[in-house]
C-alpha cells in the first residue's frame, strides 16, 4: 500500500473520533490530492493500455503495464522516453 494511503486511512479514523487538528487538515487535504493524481494517472494509463490492445500494439501495452505496475507500486512513473 502507498504511504499516503494508509496516512488518509489514518487520518480518516482519527476524523471519526474527534476534529482534526490545523496541521492534521493540511495533511488529510493532501493525501486526498495525491490520491486524485494517482487515481487520474492510473486511468490514464489503463485507457493506454486499452488503446494499444485495440491496435494490437504488444510493444506499447507491455510498456503501459509496466508503467501501470511502476505506478502502483511506486505511487509515480517515470517515462524513458523523456515523455
Amino acid at each position: 500500500m502507498l504511504p499516503f494511503l494508509a496516512r488518509m486511512a489514518e487520518l480518516w479514523f482519527i476524523k471519526k473520533k474527534r476534529a482534526l487538528s490545523e496541521s492534521e487538515q493540511v495533511e488529510l487535504d493532501q493525501c486526498l490530492s495525491l490520491n486524485a493524481k494517482f487515481h487520474w494517472n492510473l486511468a490514464q494509463l489503463q485507457n493506454e493500455s486499452l488503446m494499444a490492445s485495440m491496435t494490437n500494439d504488444i510493444e506499447w501495452q507491455h510498456r503501459t503495464c509496466a508503467r501501470i505496475e511502476e505506478l502502483q507500486y511506486t505511487g509515480k512513473v517515470t517515462y524513458g522516453d523523456a515523455r
